[in-house]
């Protein structure tokens, strides 16, 4: 364990060293803090209304003013964080297993099966989101489940199609040659010799999808096809404002200004560990 948390500690030392990391290590965390203590942190009830109170400025009542039916913003950015951060984890989550499992048994499975595969990846992959998302809500009605699926649809063939390339140029490296000439078995190889070696750059292109992940969800909340109403989201928040952006301009602040912080910061992120832990970067 604490051979663990050196490295740990070391990997975090090298990324904060530079300042693009500690930039976006700076904005993940306070996304995340938001997001976690989004109870403690409100001022208000993020689904009271107050029609007495409503379209009012920033204020220190309200520091990022209120919407159309006097709901506090500043409470349902907090709360749309966490909506927004919980379905980012899991369907990252749920793709990447669902993809490393796919990749591994297309890369190292017989030929015919790898074809069907990629045919199955291709086929997903030429699907347009938004379109996918229409047919999902058609069929299952607006939902965070929605949201999900459309994610890990959208997500699985392309980190399968990458372990899947990362699998073929393994499977008769040495190393597996001699495992299989000891007698282990595909699935020992697998899971002891091939994903191990496979597994970080998809780490590091799943904290790149982060933020693409929470667009996806503001969009198709934003389009009424994601979380319902009166749940805040950041794409619920936009909605609201877009129809009286010219007066109330804060509204739609409230709800994009997480989202470019969100974005940045994890794409920030993103980038520095892959300059930091891509060998290929370091040797130039």
């Amino acid at each position: 364990m604490s051979e663990a948390v050196s490295k740990l500690y070391k990997a975090l030392r090298r990324i904060l060293a530079e300042p693009m990391g500690a930039f976006g290590v700076a904005l993940v965390v306070l996304m995340v803090f938001g997001a976690v203590f989004a109870d403690i942190l409100a001022t208000a009830e993020p689904s009271d209304i107050s029609p007495r109170d409503r379209f009012q400025g920033p204020s220190i009542t309200h520091l990022l003013g209120t919407d159309h039916l006097g709901r506090d913003l500043f409470s349902r950015v907090l709360h749309g964080g966490r909506i927004a951060l919980s379905v980012a984890l899991f369907s990252i989550a749920a793709s990447l297993v669902i993809g490393v499992v796919l990749g591994l048994i297309a890369g190292y499975g017989p030929r015919w099966l790898d074809n069907l595969m990629i045919l199955v990846f291709d086929a997903l992959k030429s699907f347009p989101t938004v379109m996918l998302a229409l047919a999902l809500v058609t069929l299952f009605g607006p939902s965070l489940t929605a949201v999900v699926v459309v994610v890990i649809l959208v997500n699985v063939p392309g980190y399968a199609r990458i372990i899947r390339t990362q699998t073929l140029a393994l499977k008769s490296a040495q190393f597996v040659s001699a495992a299989q000439s000891m007698g282990a078995g595909t699935t020992r190889i697998l899971r002891a010799h091939i994903l191990p070696n496979v597994i970080g750059p998809l780490l590091i292109l799943a904290s790149m999808d982060i933020p693409v992940v929470i667009a996806i969800e503001a969009g198709m909340s934003f389009l009424g096809l994601g979380v319902r109403p009166p749940t805040p989201s950041w794409g619920a928040i936009l909605n609201d404002g877009f129809a009286a952006i010219r007066d109330t301009p804060w509204i739609a602040v409230a709800g994009g200004l997480p989202i470019i912080v969100t974005t940045l910061g994890f794409t920030f992120l993103g980038e520095t560990l892959r300059d930091v832990f891509d060998p290929r970067l370091k040797v130039r």
